[in-house]
């Protein structure tokens, strides 16, 4: 039924990944899956405040993604789970739709959180992917 599932991890953010971990990889086995691990680093401002940075600021912080993101799938996806990684940036909720059409993903699998008061005022990035995503999103609670 799913053939590609997108699962997007925040390395820095259990909660964006441990709850539904289990779910997703079940879901691999079930289907035969092919599980597309990603992660998003932030863009780098714009204007004087680059100034301040080094000039491989991006390479560096694309590098330690891809690690991380490789770390996090050597200790967490089975070996009979066909795992793919993907680093890139942009605004979460863009990159993750960007990111489904890219791979073809059939599913798109995230967890959600407890919702705060900004949550109310803004939305989190779950409800953007929900109401803006031509794939199928499963949201785990």
């Amino acid at each position: 039924m799913y053939k590609k599932i997108l699962f997007p991890v925040d390395l820095h953010e259990e909660s964006s990944w441990q709850g539904a971990l289990p779910k997703v990889l079940a879901l691999c086995e079930a289907f035969g899956s092919e599980l597309h691990l990603l992660t998003i680093f932030p863009d780098l401002p714009v204007g004087m405040y680059r100034l301040h940075l080094p000039e491989d600021t991006e390479e560096r912080l694309a590098k330690a993604a891809a690690e991380g993101l490789e770390s996090f799938a050597a200790e967490h996806v089975p070996a009979g789970i066909r795992a793919f990684k993907h680093v890139t940036t942009g605004t979460i909720y863009q990159a993750i739709l960007r990111s489904a059409d890219d791979i073809g993903a059939d599913l798109i699998v995230m967890a959600s959180h407890r919702p705060e008061m900004a949550d109310f005022l803004i939305g989190p990035n779950a409800s953007r992917v929900v109401r803006h995503a031509k794939h199928s999103v499963l949201v785990i609670r």
